[in-house]
């Protein structure tokens, strides 16, 4: 992340716990993608006489590149809280064909009387937060990466001169010799395990966090691994 993630916090205390949740949170996003500008978290309890449950209130802003802010907002949801005192009930017999009543099954009708609710715990609303907003990611660079097999002359070739099976990244090497940063979740079509040094992929390249890097990369066809091959021929 170029920038580090900002918390704001409106009554309600951060604890090494509820911080340790969020840092979670964003670690899975940034797996899904590794080109995020900035993450901001907001979060935020009612509090008033007349307000039931004091509801928490959490607002994600997730910025990256050429798609504007993606924003999950979630409020907690009351729950059902189970009195202490056990309910009266009735005990009605199930009646069936061929069976006498005295071995019928019986069933508890709970006579509840008023219902009394409680509101989510913090922790649970952070995970369902996150939860919703790495879906959305996961569309958005979905989205982008099929902007890129359909527009191809975005891309411009290069050869992998590096690559890191065991740390998930590694380096290309454009014909100008510049040398390019991409990581795992940039290849496309699951094709990391068939990158080697040498080959020839296509990619497209932006300025993140560790400077100029490859958002998308993938494998050349037979005619631009050709045509790669040629012109590195001509520089040798």
């Amino acid at each position: 992340m170029q920038v580090p993630p900002e918390i704001v916090a409106k009554n309600v205390k951060i604890t090494p716990d509820i911080d340790r949740r969020i840092n979670k949170g964003i670690d899975k996003l940034e797996k899904i993608c590794d080109h995020i500008i900035s993450t901001r978290i907001a979060l935020e309890r009612e509090q008033g006489r007349h307000q039931k449950g004091n509801p928490y209130h959490m607002r994600l802003d997730i910025r990256i590149p050429d798609r504007g802010n993606i924003i999950v907002q979630r409020s907690s949801k009351p729950s059902l809280k189970i009195p202490k005192e056990p309910a009266p009930f009735a005990a009605q017999p199930l009646s069936k064909s061929g069976i006498e009543a005295s071995e019928s099954r019986y069933f508890l009708t709970s006579v509840l009387g008023e219902k009394k609710t409680r509101e989510e715990i913090l922790p649970a609303l952070i995970r369902r937060t996150f939860d919703t907003a790495r879906r959305e990611l996961e569309r958005v660079v979905e989205r982008q990466r099929g902007e890129v097999k359909t527009h191809p002359e975005k891309q411009v070739q290069a050869v992998v001169q590096q690559i890191f099976p065991d740390r998930e990244y590694g380096f290309l090497q454009t014909l100008d010799g510049q040398r390019i940063y991409f990581h795992k979740n940039s290849v496309l079509h699951k094709h990391w395990n068939r990158l080697t040094p040498g080959t020839i992929v296509r990619y497209v390249a932006e300025i993140g966090e560790k400077g100029l890097q490859a958002s998308t990369v993938d494998m050349a066809d037979k005619s631009g691994a050709s045509e790669m091959h040629d012109r590195l021929h001509e520089l040798s």
